[in-house]
């Protein structure tokens, strides 16, 4: 079981970094002393004190409490045919890869590579299929350290942001269509975390697909190091809207759907969804 990559310190301090407020500004909104929110950040909080914060940070308090009493988790994912989730090691840090494919014509896409392409390679020859892209959420190095020896072991064709672009690999913008088999794969531009942060949308299989690299995770959100409102703003506009059923797969911790987050993520739960 892949655990979820943010508690709920990490929660809050994305929040107030994102919004660019300070503990004392936060104090005065929430009603909550310094060092009670210094304390929070450091891991070490109180219910009362986080349903004061949250809405400071436009955070939902409900969502917020229950990951920290951790009364949620999104529920495990198993035996899904034609998708595999690859967790490895980067420099200490889990980061995950994923592996699509059309169960008829065996034509398979990768959507990064993670710390090691091994584990990529050895279900795709159990499984006899083709890899024919290598698709690029991102391009911050734990997404694509692999990267040359998955394109030399498959001779499959690189994709990635057009904003992250890398050596030898060919561009991608919004709305565009790549096809492994009966499988529709469309790229949304999801920029916030990094420059050209895509997520890729794929439909043919049991339940459609979001593989969004760091642009959402399970209860949390990858940090808006390039603009924070506009990484809000499209998760909500382009992930979140979404079927519910839609799976998603996220670059850190565990596999969850769009239901799911719209229910109990803290940065998004009972919000209006278009």
């Amino acid at each position: 079981m892949i655990d979820l990559e943010d508690n709920v310190s990490d929660i809050v301090s994305k929040a107030q970094r994102g919004l660019e407020i300070s503990d004392s500004e936060l104090a005065k909104r929430s009603g909550v002393s310094v060092e009670a929110i210094r304390q929070t950040r450091a891991g070490d909080f109180e219910e009362e004190s986080l349903r004061a914060i949250a809405p400071a940070l436009s955070l939902d308090a409900d969502a917020l409490v229950d990951l920290a009493k951790n009364n949620w988790r999104p529920t495990t994912l198993e035996n899904f045919d034609g998708l595999a989730q690859f967790n490895t090691s980067y420099g200490g840090m889990l980061v995950n890869a994923y592996l699509v494919w059309d169960l008829t014509s065996k034509e398979a896409a990768v959507f990064d590579t993670g710390a090691d392409c091994t584990p990529i390679l050895k279900r795709a020859t159990k499984e006899n299929l083709r890899i024919k892209n290598i698709l690029l959420t991102h391009a911050h190095p734990d997404h694509v350290a692999d990267l040359p020896r998955l394109r030399e072991q498959t001779s499959a064709e690189v994709f990635a942001p057009a904003h992250e672009p890398v050596p030898d690999g060919g561009e991608i913008d919004d709305g565009k269509h790549f096809h492994v088999g009966k499988i529709d794969i469309e790229a949304r531009s999801t920029w916030g975390h990094s420059p050209g942060g895509m997520t890729f949308v794929c439909r043919g299989l049991a339940r459609p697909i979001a593989i969004v690299g760091d642009s959402i995770f399970a209860g949390s959100i990858g940090g808006g190091n390039v603009s924070y409102k506009d990484a809000v703003r499209n998760n909500l506009e382009r992930i979140l809207t979404l079927p519910d059923e839609t799976i998603i797969c996220p670059g850190h911790g565990p596999i969850t759907s769009v239901g799911e987050e719209k229910k109990h993520n803290p940065f998004f739960a009972k919000r209006a969804f278009g």
